[in-house]
This record gives structure tokens, sequence and C-alpha cells, in this order.
């Protein structure tokens, strides 16, 4: 079944976005959460092995992604009683049917995309710069 409305219709009609498909690209999309679910197809993982294989993702952001990920059953959180407690990162059975879809952007990325240094930033003009130390 295509998700591309319109594809294999016979006839032209006006592109428009399944809501799933929406729901799924904002969701998955979002900064960092490719990444942490990649980490995580991996292995599981304690918080700090997570921030430690995302380099430049904040203990803030990493705890934001992976609070909505759970919310949306990616992602499951496991305390381990002990002392101290521990708490472990996996994916869900719903996560880990994202394993060929990241393998193909994986692909696809090696296939069309120039490799950067992960620190590399687009460089703000001049006025831009100027503008942002003055509204400080």
């Amino acid at each position: 079944m295509p998700y591309i409305r319109g594809v294999g219709a016979g006839r032209p009609a006006k592109p428009s976005v399944c809501n799933l498909f929406h729901r799924a690209s904002e969701l998955i999309g979002r900064r960092w959460t490719g990444a942490i679910i990649y980490v995580l197809l991996r292995d599981r993982c304690r918080f700090a092995d997570l921030r430690a294989g995302i380099p430049g993702i904040t203990d803030r952001m990493l705890s934001e992604r992976l609070s909505e990920l759970e919310e949306e059953g990616i992602v499951e959180r496991l305390v381990i009683p002990e002392t101290p407690v521990r708490v472990e990162y996996s994916l869900s059975p719903k996560g880990r049917a994202l394993a060929k879809p990241v393998d193909a952007i994986g692909h696809w990325a090696h296939d069309w995309l120039v490799d950067k240094p992960a620190s590399s930033r687009p460089a703000v003009p001049r006025r831009h710069r100027a503008r942002s130390a003055r509204n400080r």
C-alpha cells in the first residue's frame, strides 16, 4: 500500500498527507529522537550511556525525548531496585519495529549526504550575530 496519496490511482490527484504518516514523521523526526532510537536499537542503555552515545545532546533534551518516547510506547523504562537505583531504557516491540526505517535512513544518508563533523554549525551572518548580542 503506498503511503503517498494519489500514487498509483491512475489519475492525477492533489497531493495530500496521510494523518498517521504526518504524526509518525513529526514524532520520529523531532531533533535527537532518531539518534536515541538508533542507539537503543543496538542495546538497552542507562541514561549516561545514552548521553555518551549521542554527542551534543543535553541532559534536559535527552530526558524530554525519552519521556515523549515512553508516552508513545516506543521506549520502555526499567527501574532496577538496587543501591543505588538503576534505570535502563530499551525499545518496546513498537520501537523495535522502527529498525527497518532507521536502517533505510542510514543507507540513504551514506548514499546521499556528505559527512561533516558533528560540531559544525552553519555560519550565522554577521548582522544576525550583532542583533542577537543586543537582545541578551
